[in-house]
């Protein structure tokens, strides 16, 4: 029998150069929805920051059209209250951080793709895990 080289797998990386840890998995987060914010070529909105969401964060995204806290049942998704974690298109939290409403911040959480739209400065600013952002 032959056996084929594996492709190397590749792990992923946050904000801070470590190894990306789970966001949630209650509820399940993450474009591919395995609890980590990761992200790859399918996923358009890039989903790279993990939140801990606030009422303020979840009534901005829902006035921007992205409402997150009402229950979709037909989707499996049974909305977000304050203190969910969840992984956030990095744009979508750049807009609410410009706007004075960004969620707080998981930064051993938060893909490093994050960093193409948002500064680390930034995201330290919001940061939950504060003991890692020094």
């Amino acid at each position: 029998m032959i056996r084929r080289a594996r492709e190397p797998v590749t792990v992923s990386r946050n904000v801070l150069g470590g190894q990306l840890e789970v966001c949630s998995t209650a509820p399940m987060t993450g474009f591919y929805r395995t609890g980590c914010c990761d992200v790859g070529p399918d996923d358009a909105g890039v989903h790279a920051v993990c939140t801990q969401v606030t009422a303020e964060f979840l009534a901005f995204s829902k006035a921007a059209g992205n409402d997150l806290s009402t229950p979709m049942p037909q989707h499996g998704f049974a909305g977000l209250k304050p203190g969910d974690r969840w992984c956030l298109c990095a744009a979508r939290w750049k807009e609410a951080f410009d706007a004075g409403a960004a969620a707080q911040v998981v930064l051993a959480a938060t893909h490093e793709k994050a960093l193409e739209f948002v500064s680390l400065k930034d995201l330290k600013k919001h940061a939950v895990d504060s003991e890692d952002a020094d």
